[in-house]
């Protein structure tokens, strides 16, 4: 791995087959083009060539160098905002919201079958309750998932049965749902990257925007290539910064994960011998699963606007051995931190800026499984059916001017709000 590439995360260092796509250097047109190169970019980017168009994919960095490459890797059904939605719809459409809720995973999971792509998938996810309160949380949507005839297995536990299935006393229950799991994210991108390369679609690296023109065929520049198109897409979310009015639509927040060295299966058989993903209720929540080759990655939010990796395995090691004391002596190879973009009613941004131009950001989270259907809904509007992205064309951004300039203090007051509203 070429340091340069991508920042110093677990995955990073083991990407399967490193990207080596070309600078854009010449003036192409193309039925679409697509700017940012993570799951956003790259999932429409393939729904597009299934269906037969010529696309085409800039990326400022590298394929995956942005949240995609830096997350937590769960793979988690559902979407922020919903709640919203479903209050705003009459039942035709809220039942048609439900079942786009896991539609997400289930392209992931078509996908790498289809395509053969090594991204150490594994389904089983365990919601965690801390206080009483969650465990009727759990109720709730343990209910709901049995109303819709959820096709997956979901279990409700015990204190006990969490603690046999994870290992730690910090929790008082969970909900087990195998329709919901992890990934290598970095290795899954790049698969489905690969996987359009060979339908078609042409991907530049390196090649950061520098300027669009909005006319009829809208048309994006870089420093030295152009790329004319019938319809365009953008997808940098938390890293966009051409665009100025979707700047404001979100707030970018940073997220912080660390990594342990590759633990003993005696360690695999006390805290996780199932390789379920995890994760607790609380606005400023922690996450945490197995990769791969076994190590512990472990994830959170800190009120800390750096990249300082001592800083941040020391802060996150602390909140671990919180939940893992046993793990004192194991060493962290990596910490790593990036950004995910956050709405302000916390709801998607999946709509359109014209007639012609197209966005995609905003998943608050839910970014993996959300990345994978918003492809599908823009790929779908693009075609002529725009039902299901009408959903979420239809509903307006809330736009706070300043808020991305001024991320840094909101973000703070954020922060301390929600740990107040986590000790309630």
């Amino acid at each position: 791995m070429n340091p340069e590439n991508h920042t110093n995360s677990y995955y990073a260092n083991s990407i399967k087959e490193e990207t080596n796509y070309p600078v854009l250097d010449e003036e192409l047109t193309t039925d679409i083009c697509i700017v940012g190169g993570g799951f956003s970019g790259v999932s429409a980017g393939l729904h597009l060539s299934e269906l037969g168009y010529k696309v085409v994919i800039i990326e400022a960095n590298k394929i995956g160098w942005g949240a995609t490459g830096r997350n937590g890797g769960e793979i988690i059904g559902g979407f922020s905002g919903d709640d919203i939605m479903q209050k705003k719809y009459d039942t035709k459409y809220t039942d048609m919201l439900w079942n786009m809720r896991w539609e997400g995973n289930d392209i992931i999971r078509k996908r790498v079958e289809k395509y053969h792509i090594d991204c150490d998938l594994k389904w089983g996810y365990l919601d965690v309750a801390i206080k009483k309160r969650h465990i009727q949380d759990l109720k709730f949507s343990y209910e709901d998932m049995q109303n819709h005839n959820y096709p997956h297995q979901i279990s409700l536990l015990t204190g006990d049965e969490t603690k046999n299935l994870i290992g730690t006393n910090e929790y008082i229950g969970g909900l087990l749902n195998m329709g919901n799991g992890h990934v290598h994210s970095l290795n899954l991108c790049i698969g489905e990257a690969k996987a359009a390369e060979s339908l078609g679609t042409l991907i530049y690296e390196k090649s950061p925007v520098v300027r669009i023109e909005k006319n009829n065929k809208p048309k994006i520049y870089t420093s030295k290539g152009s790329v004319s198109a019938n319809s365009l897409l953008l997808t940098g979310n938390a890293y966009h910064h051409f665009e100025k009015k979707m700047q404001n639509f979100i707030i970018p927040v940073n997220s912080f994960v660390i990594a342990t060295e590759p633990l003993s299966n005696e360690i695999i058989n006390k805290i996780n011998p199932q390789d379920l993903a995890v994760c607790d209720p609380n606005y400023i929540l922690e996450y945490f699963r197995l990769t791969g080759d076994k190590r512990l990655l472990f994830g959170t939010r800190l009120n800390y606007h750096g990249n300082d990796e001592d800083f941040i395995k020391t802060e996150l090691r602390k909140k671990m051995l919180r939940i893992y004391p046993d793990l004192s002596n194991v060493k962290i190879d990596y910490g790593w931190t990036g950004k995910i973009a956050v709405t302000v009613n916390r709801i998607p941004q999946i709509g359109k800026l014209t007639s012609n131009i197209y966005y995609s950001q905003g998943y608050s989270g839910h970014g993996v499984n959300m990345t994978h259907l918003a492809g599908k809904l823009i790929s779908e509007a693009i075609s002529g059916t725009m039902e299901r992205f009408d959903l979420f064309n239809s509903i307006r951004p809330v736009s706070i001017p300043g808020t991305y300039f001024l991320r840094r203090p909101l973000l703070s007051l954020g922060v301390m709000l929600y740990k107040i509203k986590d000790l309630l």
